[in-house]
């Protein structure tokens, strides 16, 4: 068999074994070494596993990972997820649709202490979900909010995709974190207007709450004041140059030690609790990573990604056609895998021939974050649904993906806005 050859069932094999059911890490990984040693000998895939442990271990920008999941599990010590839901709800929700906006709104804060989208799902679902059945909203509405809310923390930093990315490709973190912030503000905007063009047609899905008064509204920002001043000096610092990513998740991290020490809510217990589901997260990261890279190194040797690259050079396609080719390809992969599996799966075959085409890093970046996002709530494979099943399982998954459907065409207006104005991703990471 030729090396393409090989390739191509290597990759029939490895769906095969996600169809099983097997971990995408160790499939990436078992596919990846018995295809190198295949190929080339299986002693050099011993040393080339050794050599890949090694160099991941002892990455520095891969320290970013377990210090910003740190400061995210100590700050859902402090309730910061409920106050706010509270503060947004205070300022919106005497709208139609107002705690509906509210959850998006919270999502977008929580997403910039959060490095997981499954994390601000479940936790706005425990906190949004029931005050907006309490208050009268569709099920549709109130769950396609929190869900579609939560693919948010994909995009606005720290995005643990963006790690996982820049990993990949040798991107800067630093660079991928400044330039998702003005795309997710825009997609938190986007999911608001779509909620108040869905209670503009039917009122009765989001009927108006009542009013707070600025000195209520005053008080939730004292509520939410230390965390959203930690975001801006851990962001500020990234996007101003005056520390790295991994150094600025150490300053969170301890920032978040502080809040909760003067919240009164750190103790023994919380640290242990959060040192726990750290380790828990990050050694399920590394495994993915791991396996993706082993896997790399397969496809390398099977010339596949060069092939790719060639064939459609040679089709004289205009570089806009591929690239919107290749984003239809993460919309269909997006029914059938999960977010992190799509993007370790397609990045080393994509990203030569999409910087190839003359696009930049970054941007491509951020574009595949946000079709790995919409992923995130389409059947069948929607992992933020699943989720929020798992908190409201009385409301069926039928009626909760007819929820986020409106939200995934909102999805599909703001990449289509990211990609005819791509300074605004580009801006940032420029300054």
């Amino acid at each position: 068999m030729s090396p393409v050859e090989v390739g191509g069932f290597g990759i029939l094999i490895l769906f095969a074994l996600l169809a099983l059911g097997m971990p995408i890490g160790f499939a990436m990984g078992l596919v990846g070494v018995v295809g190198f040693g295949t190929l080339i000998s299986f002693h050099a895939a011993v040393i080339k596993v050794g050599v890949i442990t090694f160099d991941l271990a002892t990455n520095y920008a891969i320290g970013t990972v377990p210090l910003f999941l740190f400061m995210a599990h100590i700050l859902f010590a402090t309730g910061i997820g409920r106050d706010l839901y509270e503060l947004a709800a205070r300022l919106l929700g005497h709208r139609r649709g107002g705690l509906a906006m509210a959850t998006i709104g919270a999502s977008a804060g929580f997403a910039s202490v959060n490095a997981s989208s499954l994390a601000t799902t479940a936790t706005m679902g425990l906190v949004a979900l029931p005050e907006m059945r309490k208050h009268g909203y569709s099920d549709s509405l109130a769950s396609g909010s929190v869900a579609a809310g939560g693919t948010i923390g994909s995009l606005i930093p720290p995005s643990g995709m963006f790690i996982i990315y820049g990993i990949l490709t040798e991107t800067s973190i630093g660079d991928m974190f400044a330039a998702g912030i003005i795309p997710g503000i825009l997609l938190a905007m986007f999911y608001m207007v779509t909620i108040a063009i869905q209670c503009r047609l039917n009122p009765d899905a989001g009927p108006a709450g009542p009013r707070f008064s600025w000195r209520e509204r005053l008080a939730g920002f004292r509520q939410t004041g230390d965390v959203i001043v930690l975001f801006f000096f851990v962001m500020g610092g990234i996007i101003w140059g005056l520390f790295t990513p991994t150094e600025a998740g150490a300053m969170g991290a301890f920032g978040a030690l502080v809040i909760a020490a003067v919240r009164g809510r750190l103790n023994l217990e919380t640290v242990r609790l959060a040192v726990y589901e750290t380790l828990k997260s990050t050694g399920m990261i590394f495994g993915i990573l791991f396996g993706a890279l082993v896997f790399n190194a397969f496809l390398t040797v099977t010339t596949i990604p060069l092939g790719i690259v060639g064939w459609v050079t040679d089709a004289n396609l205009p570089p806009q056609m591929i690239l919107l080719l290749v984003l239809c390809v993460y919309l269909f992969l997006g029914m059938i895998l999960d977010a992190s599996a799509m993007m370790t799966l397609t990045v080393p075959l994509f990203f030569p021939l999409v910087t190839g085409l003359g696009y930049d890093a970054i941007l491509f970046g951020v574009l595949v974050v946000r079709m790995t996002e919409i992923a995130l709530i389409t059947p069948p494979v929607g992992m933020n649904v699943f989720v929020l099943s798992g908190v409201a399982p009385d409301i069926p998954l039928s009626k909760m993906f007819r929820g986020t459907a409106p939200f995934v065409v909102a999805d599909i207006l703001h990449v289509a806005l990211l990609l005819t104005f791509p300074a605004l991703v580009l801006w940032l990471p420029g300054l």
